[in-house]
C-alpha cells in the first residue's frame, strides 16, 4: 500500500463504524480545521491514525453529553496551545461535570479556559440520608402534588439525538425534528438531521431542510456547504456550485468548498474557475 492509503488508511465509513461518530460531527471537526484528512483516488476522505485519536476523544466527550460546539471549541484551543512536538495521543482528555479537562504530567487544566483544576476526587459515602419532618403526617405529605418535571434543554435533546444516530437513527430523527420544531434556528440540529436524511437516500428532503435552516441562519457556512454537497450528490450541479460559492462568500478559507467547486467547474468545462479554486485549495492546505 502506498500514497494516501498508506499514511491515512481509514475511510469515513470505516471511521464511523469504528468510533460511532455521525458524519455531520466528523464534517464539523474537519471544517474547523481540527483534523485534516487526506484525499483518496476518488476524492474521498482518508484518515490517519492521529485523526482517529482526535476523533475518538471527541466521541468520548459526546458520550458525556457535552455539546459538539463546546468539544470543537475546546479541541481547537488545545491544538493552538500545545507545542507541535507534543502528541495529543499522549494526553488524557476527560469530561469533569460540564467541563473538559486535560490531564498532563500530573496536572489537570480546563481545556476551554486554560485554568488549572484542583485535583480533588469526591466519592459518595455508603448508605443514604433521610430527612424527617415530624410536624407533618405522611398522609398530608403524600397528598401534596409533585412539581412537574422540567422540560429537557435543547442541549440535552441534541446530545441524546446525536448519541442515537448510529444505533437508532429513527429515534434520532424524531428527536431532531422535535428540537427544530421548538428551536428552528438550531443550526447544529439541522446539520445533523440533514446528514441523516442524505445518508438514507433522502437527499431532496435534506435540501428542503437545509433551505429552512438557512432562513434562520443565513451565515451558517456548514449549512451552505452540506446543502451543496447534497445537491452535488443529486446531480444538480449548477445549484451545487451556487451553494459552494455562497459558502465561500461567507468564509473564503473554507478549503473543502474550494476543492468541490473546482471539481464541478472542471466537470462543467470552466477551466479558469477550476484553476482558481484548485489554487485556493492548495494554498489553504499549505497553511495548515
Amino acid at each position: 500500500m502506498s500514497g494516501p492509503e498508506a499514511e491515512a488508511p481509514h475511510t469515513l465509513r470505516a471511521l464511523q463504524e469504528m468510533l460511532g461518530l455521525s458524519r455531520s460531527a466528523v464534517s464539523r471537526l474537519i471544517a474547523h480545521g481540527f483534523v485534516t484528512p487526506a484525499r483518496g483516488p476518488r476524492n474521498e476522505y482518508r484518515f490517519s491514525f492521529r485523526d482517529v485519536v482526535l476523533l475518538r476523544t471527541a466521541h468520548r466527550l459526546q458520550q458525556a453529553a457535552i455539546p459538539t460546539r463546546r468539544i470543537v471549541r475546546a479541541l481547537q484551543r488545545l491544538r493552538a496551545s500545545l507545542p507541535a512536538e507534543l502528541p495529543l495521543s499522549g494526553l488524557r482528555i476527560t469530561a469533569v461535570g460540564s467541563s473538559i479537562a486535560v490531564h498532563e504530567r500530573g496536572s489537570r487544566w480546563e481545556a476551554e479556559s486554560g485554568q488549572l483544576l484542583m485535583d480533588f476526587e469526591v466519592e459518595a459515602l455508603p448508605g443514604s440520608v433521610a430527612f424527617v419532618d415530624h410536624g407533618r403526617s405522611a398522609a398530608s405529605s403524600a397528598s401534596l402534588p409533585l412539581p412537574p418535571e422540567p422540560a429537557p434543554s435543547s442541549d440535552t435533546v441534541f446530545a441524546q439525538a446525536e448519541a442515537l444516530e448510529t444505533a437508532d437513527p429513527a429515534t434520532a430523527e424524531r428527536l431532531y425534528r422535535a428540537l427544530l420544531a421548538d428551536s428552528p434556528g438550531h443550526a447544529d440540529a439541522c446539520l445533523n438531521l440533514g446528514a441523516l436524511l442524505s445518508e438514507s437516500n433522502r437527499g431532496a428532503e435534506a435540501v428542503a431542510l437545509y433551505d429552512l435552516g438557512l432562513r434562520h441562519s443565513p451565515l451558517a457556512t456548514l449549512l451552505h456547504f452540506n446543502r451543496a454537497v447534497t445537491l452535488d450528490d443529486l446531480g444538480r450541479l449548477e445549484e451545487a456550485l451556487q451553494g459552494y460559492e455562497s459558502c465561500l462568500a461567507i468564509d473564503p478559507d473554507f478549503a473543502d468548498a474550494h476543492f468541490n467547486a473546482a471539481r464541478l467547474y472542471d466537470h462543467l468545462g470552466d477551466q479558469k474557475q477550476a484553476i482558481r479554486h484548485f489554487s485556493a485549495y492548495r494554498r489553504l492546505q499549505k497553511k495548515r
